[in-house]
């Protein structure tokens, strides 16, 4: 199929497919860290897509190299308007170290999955190379490692706090969040002969100003200051407290402008875009995509990130979830922003006309699968409201919890010709499928949806992530008693038990989140195991910018109460709590015994490891029998030497 595609249909990433298009100087270049793939699940697409669809002349220059000459940065000169610049679908730090800040030697984004395609911070880096080079050209950066570095924030990979990415990459605008609607304002103003550095009214971005100019005024927003960079340099507090104005007004309808000193400029962050409508939504995801990387790539070897997608239908963005250690709300909003199903299908029917589709979508959802078509009943109230969740700490009673619009869509799709089975990857809020917390759910509708997603849906097992077990980690993570994950798991059976299924539910934890002691991580083993489960859907926490979480693993105060609370930071703790998962494995249980023993709770011993005491005949586990043998003979030989 991609062979018989003109080169046209992409966006240009050479010279010689510019002068294929008849173009002299281009209007806009964007940089990228990710590879070309010309689909809506990659923003930088989505990004070059809007600028071509708004008549100006757009290339991409995607994984330069920035270790040589620069040839790549060079190669087709200097824009009319600006550079636009990103790291791609993930902030580098995360795509590049694990949370043990271990090299990893992947790279999903990039041709063969091959590591070392794009710098560390890679904003920053590609932003000073094109301000070397052409320093007369504004820099326009965006996308998710831009977006959650907008205020000063802590930096888990250098463990230092970093001022707002624009002071340090030396770029002239940023866009945060999903950039659709402020990168439209920004072209339609360029077109009308707006110069670049008068764009200080557009909403949803930010910039900064020398001090002794001001603010520039603007009646209908009203202003809060944060503490300055500087201050947050010397206390944690100040910075902890700035997060909870930042994390509102990002979700907020109506909300205030934010300003920040440092290094004597502002940082001035206009107020977000309200949510994209249907039709905005609609009108990005029909762009006219060839949904292919692009040909260039055809002898490097497959995209993973594509094989992953290829085949999938994002039908909505933001959540409402709000959890607290999690970047989506920070970043897409805790609005749902859901696509029409003319559109879905619409999408459904591109992929089927796909020469090598077999008949299997691999996801049909968006970031949680089970919030399309979900808000607020009387917008008023959400217009008001100034919390970061609209399920914590209970599921608010003017929300829209019905499943009814992705039930109906499902079977829509299932009945598509050419689609011989839907499955949904991506992750379900299994709280929003108990009465339990979600009171005024109406029960059959979450039968009826899980049903449906059981017996049609499910790759031979379903993920959900109640994430922890202890109640005070649960609440600073924003995430329901685990109680509701129990009642879900039975109702979960019980369909699983009626149709003959055989599908596991498969939980994910994490371990060393903040608030999170060892032994709740022994509680954590002990809950599931009793449960039926040995853990290994598990992983570490990762302190991200622009979370609650990080900032109480920096700071250790809570940006909601100021409250000081414990994280755990140091390798050993975090080793300490990751083994817990895995008490299963032989090598880790006389660990296990040791550090319960001193905790002196013999409690979860026995109902973790069994009955370790052995009296009267029973015999002890050939580990600890070891063990004893072990420590019996270093005794013998410390009195050999005292004799």
């Amino acid at each position: 199929m991609q062979e018989k595609r003109p080169i046209t249909d992409w966006l240009p990433i050479t010279k010689k497919e510019v002068e294929k298009r008849g173009w002299g100087e281009l209007d806009v270049i964007l940089v990228s860290g990710d590879a070309y793939v010309d689909h809506p699940t990659y923003g930088t697409a989505v990004i070059g897509r809007i600028i071509e669809s708004e008549g100006f002349k757009i290339a991409v220059i995607p994984q330069p190299n920035w270790q040589d000459d620069l040839r790549d940065f060079k190669k087709f000169g200097a824009p009319k308007y600006f550079f636009g610049v990103t790291s791609g679908c993930m902030d580098t730090m995360v795509n590049h170290y694990t949370a043990n800040k271990r090299k990893r030697s992947t790279d999903s984004y990039t041709p063969g999955g091959k590591a070392g395609f794009r710098p560390d911070y890679a904003v920053a880096t590609y932003t000073k190379i094109l301000k070397d080079l052409y320093p007369d050209i504004p820099v326009l950066i965006g996308g998710i490692e831009a977006s959650l570095r907008r205020v000063t924030h802590y930096d888990y990979w250098s463990d230092t706090l970093k001022p707002n990415i624009l002071e340090w990459s030396g770029a002239d605008l940023l866009v945060y969040g999903m950039g659709e609607q402020p990168l439209r304002e920004v072209l339609k103003l360029l077109k009308k002969g707006v110069p670049f550095h008068q764009l200080t009214m557009v909403k949803q971005t930010a910039y900064q100003r020398e001090a002794d100019f001001g603010v520039p005024r603007n009646k209908k927003w009203n202003d809060i200051e944060l503490n300055s960079h500087e201050l947050c340099l010397t206390d944690k507090k100040a910075f902890a407290a700035n997060f909870k104005h930042v994390e509102q007004e990002s979700n907020k309808t109506f909300a205030n402008r934010i300003i920040q000193k440092v290094t004597g400029k502002n940082l001035i962050i206009n107020p977000p875009f309200p949510t994209m409508t249907e039709k905005e939504i609609d009108g990005s995801f029909d762009l006219p995509y060839t949904r292919l990387p692009h040909p260039k790539y055809r002898n490097r070897g497959a995209i993973p990130s594509y094989e992953m997608i290829k085949f999938s239908v994002n039908t909505h963005r933001g959540c409402f979830g709000g959890c607290s250690f999690c970047t989506i709300s920070a970043h897409q909003g805790k609005f749902i922003a859901s696509r029409s199903e003319e559109s879905i299908l619409k999408e459904v029917n591109q992929i089927t006309e796909m020469e090598d589709f077999k008949g299997y979508l691999t996801d049909l959802a968006g970031p949680s699968a089970n919030m399309y078509r979900m808000k607020g009943i009387d917008m008023d109230i959400c217009d008001k409201c100034v919390s970061p969740s609209c399920i914590h700490p209970v599921v608010c009673s003017n929300l829209d919890t019905s499943h009814k619009p992705m039930t109906e869509l499902y079977r829509k799709v299932d009945e598509h010709e050419k689609v011989k089975k839907v499955f949904i990857g991506s992750g379900i809020r299994y709280d929003l499928l108990t009465k339990s917390y979600n009171k005024k759910g109406d029960e059959a509708d979450m039968d009826e949806y899980m049903e449906q997603v059981q017996t049609r849906h499910v790759s031979g097992r379903l993920k959900v992530a109640p994430e922890h077990t202890a109640p005070e980690t649960l609440k600073i993570m924003r995430k329901p008693s685990f109680d509701h994950f129990k009642e879900f798991k039975k109702k979960y059976d019980k369909i699983d038990k009626k149709h003959d299924l055989n599908q596991p539910l498969i939980p994910y934890f994490i371990s060393s989140h903040p608030g999170c002691e060892e032994e709740d991580m022994a509680n954590l083993a002990v809950e599931t195991k009793e449960m039926g489960f040995k853990l290994d859907q598990v992983q570490d926490f990762t302190p991200t910018p622009m979370t609650v979480a990080t900032v109480v693993y920096y700071s250790g105060y809570h940006p909601y109460t100021l409250k000081k609370m414990f994280a755990p930071k140091n390798e050993r703790d975090k080793r300490a709590q990751h083994k817990f998962f895995f008490w299963y494995k032989k090598e880790n249980q006389p660990w296990i015994e040791e550090r319960l023993t001193k905790a002196d709770r013999p409690d979860l011993i026995k109902r973790l490891l069994g009955d370790t005491s052995h009296k009267g005949n029973s015999k002890p586990p050939k580990w600890l029998a070891e063990k004893r043998k072990e420590s019996k003979g270093k005794i013998s030989h410390k009195k050999r030497r005292k004799r």
